[in-house]
């Protein structure tokens, strides 16, 4: 038996991890013919099957699996390898494309990209602000940000922020003419700012306190799918918005808005950054992913 390539034992890791010619395709930039092609020409060099095909999907064999598992650290240390000297180009240097909301992408602004610039002036951050949660491998993203529990499980997260807290925020204004709500049941008689998630639906407020969780249908004259935007209505005297802390603090440290039903909101997952697990990450990455982690731990 010759020895496969490089490219085809890589080829074959990518389509085993994702388990889908597709989506692999995307990765690796080629078409899902042509892939498919380099999978039977490597099973026919090897002399044994390694995916069981379907016409809705693609998994190892048990062979397969036994060769993932081989492979996956290899290419791995050769990836770490090549990266390693890779500083020896004069300083680390590259494009990383991040896909994040608008919340998340203004931590990164505030918090990672300052001190990126300061150690790596050559990184060039490429940050796309989506509410959607996407495939960031088939998008063509390096790293995406999102709660933790929306990550996938085969992707590898690096904390940015501890659990987030989520606020219920109305203006001074407001509350002085509506009255200040002291239970979430009290929202019925209030004017609210819905909140439209990318999938199209209403996001239902949820509430928690001594064990008791609640959620709530909201109705108001507004709906958005901006947190800054719901802020900004509260301000206006709009209604009451249910928003993460980050896309408050600076209206309520101005006086804007208050804190509503502060003993009812529970805290949530931690925002992180993720990214593809199945080989080292490229070396602008990294340097990114190490500020991330700085961040993460003072924040």
């Amino acid at each position: 038996m010759s020895r496969p390539s490089l490219n085809d034992l890589t080829a074959f890791v990518v389509v085993a991890t994702h388990r889908s010619f597709r989506r692999a395709a995307d990765e690796l930039g080629v078409a899902p013919s042509t892939l498919s092609h380099t999978m039977r020409a490597l099973e026919a060099r090897m002399g044994m099957r390694l995916l069981n095909r379907t016409t809705r999907s693609v998994s190892p064999t048990e062979a397969g699996f036994q060769l993932l598992a081989r492979l996956q650290p290899a290419l791995a240390s050769l990836d770490e390898a090549l990266e390693s000297v890779a500083a020896f180009r004069g300083g680390v240097a590259g494009v990383v494309r991040i896909n994040a909301p608008r919340v998340a992408a203004a931590l990164i602004v505030r918090d990672v990209l300052p001190l990126l610039s300061q150690r790596h002036p050559d990184v060039i951050v490429d940050l796309v602000v989506e509410g959607a949660l996407i495939d960031i491998v088939a998008g063509g993203f390096d790293a995406g940000v999102r709660l933790v529990e929306s990550i996938p499980r085969d992707m590898i997260a690096v904390p940015l922020t501890r659990p987030l807290r989520f606020l219920c925020v109305a203006s001074p204004a407001y509350l002085d003419r509506a009255g200040v709500p002291t239970t979430p049941d009290d929202l019925g008689a209030h004017r609210c700012i819905g909140h439209r998630l990318p999938s199209g639906r209403l996001y239902r407020w949820e509430f928690e306190r001594d064990g008791q969780v609640m959620t709530i249908d909201t109705a108001g004259s507004i709906v958005l799918d901006d947190e800054d935007l719901m802020v900004e209505a509260a301000v206006k005297g709009l209604g009451v918005a249910y928003v993460a802390e980050p896309a408050a603090t600076a209206a309520l440290a101005a006086g804007q808005v208050r804190e509503v039903l502060a003993s009812w909101l529970p805290a949530t997952e931690a925002v992180a950054v993720y990214y593809p697990g199945h080989r080292a990450p490229p070396l602008a990455l990294r340097a990114f992913l190490e500020v991330v982690r700085e961040v993460g731990k003072g924040g």
